[in-house]
């Protein structure tokens, strides 16, 4: 596993949060053997490598701790020095693991075949996560008009999602499909992008290791200074704890695949270490569940999961051993729906979920507002006529509801039409009637 580099972004405002230099051993919290056995196991994946290359493996400094792993194995003759480059120093030096090495690395591989960045303690990350959740900032109306400008709302739905997002708890959005609630929480999730925070690669907890980075859901943010990349700023002593990534908050989104499984601790039994669940990645940022009320257990049990947590602001996770830890849940839960709330939930749960907001059909003006947004942004040439046309016609007359989401499907089947009869694409009367007819179903 090597260290991820970050995407070139602009700068972000941080946390506030820097997990402390560590100069030995102890600061580590993990115990010497545990630490020589990753080396180890690295050695024995990887063959030969540098010191400097053990060190970034392991994500510690070489100096004042790797040094020191590699002497103590070293003295056991579990490793050898195989070359040294001369006025390098040791972390300079190649190293081979030795007959002796190969047998403690089988024998730790088969309690776990974590070969990673060393994990920290689950003690210390329980505390970034609380110390991390203080920093958050305070959406403003201001900030709200940036994130959901690209968007057609009325002004009373607006005015609900502000509060809704700085209470940091829980959302629950309903209304008919195709009219933007997967839209708003993602543009929800853009406000919580703007800020970054700090995760370890893993978390050790009693001989386990839980991996947290997930390269899906967690996007690199830059350093102030470059502390993980390279082998310099591991040679020479880093600023802070090399074991964290710096990152922008999470943003995490599952839909009809969420089981109630997958909300624990996932155990791999050929690997033999955990991945960590959803909620634990989505820690100090969003978690969206969309499409709820269709996932393959009942809506019920998946919110009767969530009681605790919500209320408590805790969630306890199982491992497979049967020990239940604790850990911060510091997330905004977005619920999404598009069924009626009462095949859903009862009202003691609505009770727990702090802001309920519902998402209508648009009215007219704002349907012809998305309409002209979205033609615009397409190339199809707007008309008042056209629209006043397809509104007649094919709503009115039909008594379908307006969706959101229609002016974007029907411009879409305007440019195939007119690239297949190789005109302009416009909103005439022919091309809206064509595009009707292949994008409405009577049902």
């Amino acid at each position: 596993m090597t260290t991820p580099k970050p995407v070139p972004t602009a700068p972000f405002p941080s946390s506030g949060f820097v997990p402390p230099p560590i100069t030995k051993v102890e600061d580590t919290g993990l115990s010497a053997l545990w630490l020589q056995d990753l080396v180890l196991k690295i050695l024995y994946f990887q063959g030969y490598m540098t010191g400097f290359k053990i060190s970034e493996a392991i994500a510690l400094p070489f100096s004042g701790i790797v040094d020191q792993i590699m002497d103590a194995l070293k003295r056991d003759k579990l490793i050898e020095v195989r070359t040294s480059q001369m006025g390098l120093g040791e972390g300079a030096y190649v190293y081979a693991i030795t007959g002796a090495g190969i047998a403690r690395a089988r024998e730790a591989l088969e309690r776990s075949q974590y070969a990673g960045p060393a994990p920290v303690p689950i003690e210390v990350y329980n505390e970034s996560v609380r110390r991390q959740s203080r920093s958050r900032v305070q959406v403003t109306s201001k900030h709200m008009r940036q994130a959901l400008g690209q968007l057609v709302l009325s002004e009373k739905t607006f005015h609900k999602l502000g509060p809704a997002v700085n209470s940091g708890t829980s959302i629950f959005i309903y209304g008919p499909p195709g009219n933007g609630k997967t839209s708003i929480a993602r543009a929800i999730g853009n406000l919580v992008l703007a800020q970054t925070m700090y995760i370890p690669f893993a978390i050790y907890v009693d001989g386990q290791v839980i991996k947290m980075y997930d390269n899906v859901n967690h996007q690199l943010a830059p350093e102030d200074e470059v502390t993980t990349a390279g082998t310099g700023a591991l040679r020479t002593g880093t600023k802070r704890d090399p074991r964290w990534l710096r990152i922008r908050r999470p943003f995490v989104m599952v839909g009809g695949e969420l089981t109630l499984s997958g909300l624990d601790l996932v155990f791999d039994d050929t690997v033999k270490y955990y991945e960590a669940p959803f909620q634990v990645r989505a820690n100090g940022g969003i978690f969206l569940i969309d499409d709820f009320g269709r996932q393959q257990v009942r809506p019920r049990d998946l919110l009767n999961r969530w009681i605790v947590p919500l209320e408590n602001r805790i969630d306890y996770l199982s491992l497979h051993t049967g020990r239940k830890i604790e850990v911060p849940f510091d997330v905004l839960v977005i619920f999404s729906t598009n069924l009626p709330p009462r095949d859903l939930v009862d009202e003691a749960f609505l009770r727990r979920l702090r802001h309920k907001i519902e998402i209508t059909d648009p009215s007219y003006e704002e349907y012809r507002e998305v309409f002209r947004r979205v033609a615009s942004s397409k190339g199809v040439a707007y008309s008042d006529q056209g629209l006043a046309y397809l509104l007649q016609e094919w709503y009115i007359k039909r008594n379908r509801k307006l969706r959101a989401s229609h002016p974007r499907d029907l411009c879409d089947q305007i440019l195939d039409i007119a690239h297949y009869i190789g005109q302009e694409p416009a909103m005439t009367r022919e091309m809206l009637d064509r595009a009707a007819e292949s994008y409405f179903v009577e049902l």
